[in-house]
């Protein structure tokens, strides 16, 4: 499990750093993809293999969009990375879910500063 861990943590890393250096507008259709990925997986019930049906939808999609090289492939990663992270058994998992709901504040528009 711990490969795994180490797996899920560079994808998450590379999902943040994507995030990050996103424009408004990629960032806008990072964070409406995200959306999608919630939407869609909130229709998928979990099974006996736990999210993992949500979790390979999120990849399939996210194929997709990579496929064309269209950055709401990062929506639907992180998705597919916090549905195992919430699954709760990883090493660690608590660390790695401060670190999923911090790229989801990432996607969100700044609160507007009054003067």
């Amino acid at each position: 499990m711990t490969d795994e861990v180490v797996d899920l943590s560079k994808s998450l890393v590379w999902t943040v750093g994507m995030i990050t250096q996103a424009g408004p507008d990629e960032r806008e259709r990072v964070a409406n993809a995200y959306r999608e990925a919630r939407d869609l997986v909130a229709q998928i019930p979990k099974t006996d293999e736990g999210a993992r049906p949500r979790i390979v939808a999120c990849f399939q999609r996210s194929d997709e969009y990579r496929a064309v090289e269209d950055i709401a492939c990062v929506g639907w990663i992180l998705t597919a990375i916090e549905e195992r992270v919430n699954e709760g058994d990883l090493p660690d998992w608590r660390k790695l879910r401060k670190v999923v709901k911090n790229a989801v504040k990432l996607l969100s528009d700044p609160a507007p500063t009054l003067h």
